[in-house]
């Protein structure tokens, strides 16, 4: 059986290492010819071509590439495949892409594995990335239950939780708990670096441990990926920061009518509800 990865990145190089050690034969195509080179060498891929063509004899396909190249990608991939073949991606975003792909690829299943680091590269790429971490298949009513189940048997080989879901409902959570935390932390460094803090910045920057370490990580990643979210799933990230605002307001006018009764209150469940989504 062999299996195709577009993009040899953290997300494709970690699936490579992971379905090669299952016994697939990976077929890989890259942008650049020394990272075609390198998967190879690296053991990430058995075959690895600058071409798309290099992919079109494998039963599955993985677009891993970012998500502003999937639609465009798939759209010069289709002619390539057999009609049989499954072509599945990994984008944080999904109505937008399956909306796109599902009328020229009929066995098109949008995917998202919740997984990654604050790396980036084939460099990055690890052994075991995937194992406990979510993985959201997003069929359609369109969707081939031959197909869904074809991929859905693959991620689970991965030792991924699998969850099944509509697009819409996709970019709706991770609205929520991937894209909000990204702008909210990036808030939190913007205002911790303003030049007209002088002197209290410098010595915050000094005093800086593993508090602003935690809440700021999100917010120091990839530029290009948060950009990203930010186009690709517009609707529900401004409602996620809206919302989020709204919470802010409420804690500043606690604030400033000295309400810690109030504040206590908010704390106490904040500190409540946080283990259900860890």
């Amino acid at each position: 059986m062999k299996v195709g990865i577009i993009g040899l990145g953290l997300i494709g190089g970690s699936l490579g290492l992971a379905l090669r050690s299952l016994g697939w034969e990976v077929l890989g195509t890259s942008r650049n010819p020394r990272t075609c080179e390198a998967a190879v060498a690296q053991g990430v891929v058995d075959r690895a071509s600058v071409e798309l063509s290099q992919v079109s004899p494998a039963e599955i396909i993985f677009i891993c590439t970012p998500i502003g190249l999937i639609v465009p990608i798939a759209q010069q991939l289709v002619p390539l495949l057999s009609p049989a073949t499954i072509v599945t991606d990994v984008g944080s975003v999904k109505t937008p892409i399956v909306e796109s792909l599902a009328p020229i690829c009929p066995n098109f299943v949008g995917g998202h594995p919740m997984a990654g680091t604050a790396e980036q590269g084939l460099g990055a790429a690890q052994f075991g990335l995937f194992e406990d971490r979510p993985y959201v298949l997003t069929p359609t009513p369109t969707t081939p239950p031959e197909s869904l189940g074809q991929v859905t048997e693959i991620v689970r080989s991965l030792r991924s939780r699998v969850y099944h879901c509509s697009p819409q409902e996709h970019d709706r959570a991770v609205a929520l708990i991937s894209h909000l935390p990204v702008f909210a932390s990036a808030g939190l460094i913007t205002t911790c670096s303003d030049p007209s803090l002088d002197t209290v910045r410098d010595l915050a920057q000094k005093l800086a441990s593993s508090g602003f370490a935690d809440t700021s990580r999100v917010g120091g990643g990839n530029p290009e990926l948060g950009r990203m979210m930010a186009e690709y799933n517009r609707d529900a990230l401004r409602a996620s920061l809206l919302s989020y605002r709204q919470n802010l307001d409420r804690v500043l006018t606690w604030i400033e009518d000295e309400n810690w009764a109030a504040i206590d209150e908010y704390l106490h469940k904040t500190q409540q509800e946080r283990p259900s989504f860890l």
